[in-house]
């Protein structure tokens, strides 16, 4: 019996880990975080450069990993066939259980098995999983030798892309297509996140605010018209100091007998340092001029507005030029990080409160898309309504009545509350 080629088992043992090599370093650089590898690379790192452009030009790179597997399958299935199936046959052989062909067969099919067996586990699941856990280290360290091979592979990887391109184009699909986030998809990365630790609940609440703020109008941020406290420029002392004291804020609109014909914005401590000065003044003169802004503005572009204009406070207008409302850079800052204590009374009550059956008391101002994340609502794109209140109204198609109820994708409201024509408390609870 000649001795067994222990090269050959060391020869395809080589293989299956080169083989692993292979299909790590390729998940890994396509894993890796391009703002990772970007740090990585402003900190003078060439290798993380290097992955990068073999990231940005997966079908090259993809190409010569695939070329590294195949040569690598084939010549390990000749290996452990042809050459190691013979000589584990001629040992079972010599066992004289079996007859020699059948030994001959067993030995073939063994060693197929277990080149395919530790193929699978060596050369492919453990290395990806390597590979999915630290992509970014990974990627950095294989890159340069990557690179290297897929210069000198460059003539079959060139015939390779080609052809694939071809193919492609043949059935319709173009490559390089657009691979940008969408809002939603960085909404899912904020939950994964806050699920495994990585940042915490407010972090992905004020995060997701940011992201929606383009995508809101300033209508459904701003207080309206009918909650608005003003200053009367014509008002007397006593008037003035009973108007402040109703709120809570450190601006006032001030305007002319009426709210439409609004002169401009007022720091409330100008005022009240005059009053309690006994001063003769005039509200006219305090008033600083304020922007005006159509109802339908996105609210980032209102804050970008308000930040521009140094008074924190802005008008909005229909389109026919009537008063909705005001805004200011805390009602905006709120539709990011919710609601500060410090710019509520103490009487006010909270816009959602959980009964004790599970249900939801709802105040009728309630942003829609407030409404919608706790209710998990699809609302229309292009709504016109900005409010809880104005969600029934989109549903009912008119003003209820007190008492009056309706059922809307899985949940059930009910106008408990009116103060004359508007809507000011819903009850919300699961449709049974």
């Amino acid at each position: 019996m000649a001795p067994f080629p222990w090269h050959y088992l060391a020869a395809l043992a080589l293989l299956i880990v080169l083989n692993g090599v292979f299909a790590m370093s390729e998940l890994a650089i396509v894993s890796a975080r391009t703002a990772r590898l970007r740090l990585a690379a402003d900190k003078g790192s060439g290798s993380a450069e290097v992955a990068m452009k073999l990231a940005a030009e997966p079908g090259k790179f993809l190409s010569t990993v695939q070329i590294g597997i195949t040569l690598i399958g084939i010549v390990a299935g000749a290996v452990s066939g042809a050459t190691l199936g013979g000589p584990v046959g001629e040992r079972i052989a010599s066992w004289n259980v079996v007859d020699r062909e059948t030994a001959m067969n067993i030995g073939f099919v063994l060693m197929i098995a277990l080149t395919t067996y530790f193929s699978l586990v060596v050369g492919e699941l453990v290395p990806k999983q390597l590979a999915l856990r630290a992509a970014d280290r990974i990627a950095i360290i294989m890159a340069r030798p990557m690179a290297l091979l897929a210069k000198v592979a460059a003539p079959f990887v060139w015939l390779l892309d080609a052809s694939s391109g071809l193919l492609l184009r043949a059935i319709g699909i173009r490559r390089g297509g657009d691979h940008s986030l969408t809002a939603e998809e960085l909404h899912m990365i904020f939950a994964d996140a806050t699920r495994t630790g990585v940042i915490e609940e407010q972090e992905r609440a004020i995060l997701s605010g940011i992201m929606r703020l383009a995508d809101r109008p300033v209508r459904e941020l701003m207080t309206p018209r009918t909650d608005m406290v003003w200053l009367d420029v014509n008002a007397d002392a006593d008037t003035l100091r009973a108007r402040i004291a109703e709120s809570p804020h450190s601006l006032l609109p001030v305007a002319e007998g009426a709210a439409d014909k609004m002169l401009g914005v007022v720091k409330v401590r100008e005022v009240l340092s005059r009053l309690l000065r006994g001063e003769t003044f005039s509200l006219a003169d305090l008033a600083r001029k304020s922007e005006v802004l159509p109802d339908q503005l996105d609210a980032m572009d209102a804050l970008r507005v308000l930040q521009q204009s140094g008074t924190g406070m802005a008008m909005v207008h229909d389109e026919y030029g009537h008063l909705d409302g005001i805004v200011t850079t805390a009602d905006l800052l709120s539709a990011i990080a919710g609601d500060f204590a410090s710019h509520q009374d103490e009487g006010d009550t909270p816009m959602v409160t959980e009964r004790e059956d599970g249900s939801l008391l709802v105040s009728g101002g309630l942003s829609a898309d407030a409404l919608a994340e706790r209710l998990g609502l699809d609302l229309p794109e292009n709504r016109e309504f900005a409010t809880a209140a104005g969600y029934a109204l989109f549903v009912l198609k008119r003003l209820p009545a007190e008492g009056e109820h309706f059922t809307e994708q899985g949940w059930r409201f009910e106008v408990v509350d009116m103060d004359g024509r508007k809507i000011d408390k819903l009850l919300v609870s699961e449709a049974g």
